[in-house]
């Protein structure tokens, strides 16, 4: 757990102002969709900062930042890989090379997407539909 939470300021500086919203935009669907604990991390060797939304000790995804640059994190596991294999052809052809190219461990398949705008972000939530069904709409 990070000690000192970022500021919007601080965010911006580090991503840009566009990246920055891009952020925005996707915790905002996010958090439109799932319910969720939200914990800030230091981002380890390779990002500044992780955002992970997590409930009943189970990450959803997570986010990423460092200079300029987004990170967006999902975890498949075996039977989320066999879901991904079905939806395929709703995705877009970037999303489903960016989870071919992905790194597949003990524990799943880490696939980090690095978007630079919203265009991806309804594959996105239907990777993470996979993973968790949306919780209803909220009121």
């Amino acid at each position: 757990m990070l000690e000192h939470i970022p500021s919007e300021s601080a965010m911006t500086e580090l991503l840009g102002h566009y990246l920055f919203e891009v952020w925005q935009k996707l915790c905002a669907a996010i958090d439109e969709a799932y319910e969720m604990e939200r914990q800030w991390n230091d981002g380890g060797k390779n990002w500044t900062y992780e955002y992970k939304y997590r409930r009943g000790g189970k990450t959803l995804c997570s986010l990423y930042a460092k200079e300029k640059c987004v990170g967006f994190m999902i975890i498949f596991g075996k039977d989320e890989r066999a879901k991904c294999e079905d939806i395929r052809g709703s995705l877009s052809a970037s999303v489903c090379r960016q989870y071919d190219e992905a790194k597949t461990y003990h524990d799943g398949k880490w696939v980090m997407f690095t978007p630079t705008d919203t265009a991806e972000f309804d594959d996105y939530m239907k990777l993470l539909a996979l993973k968790r069904k949306p919780d209803k709409k909220k009121k």
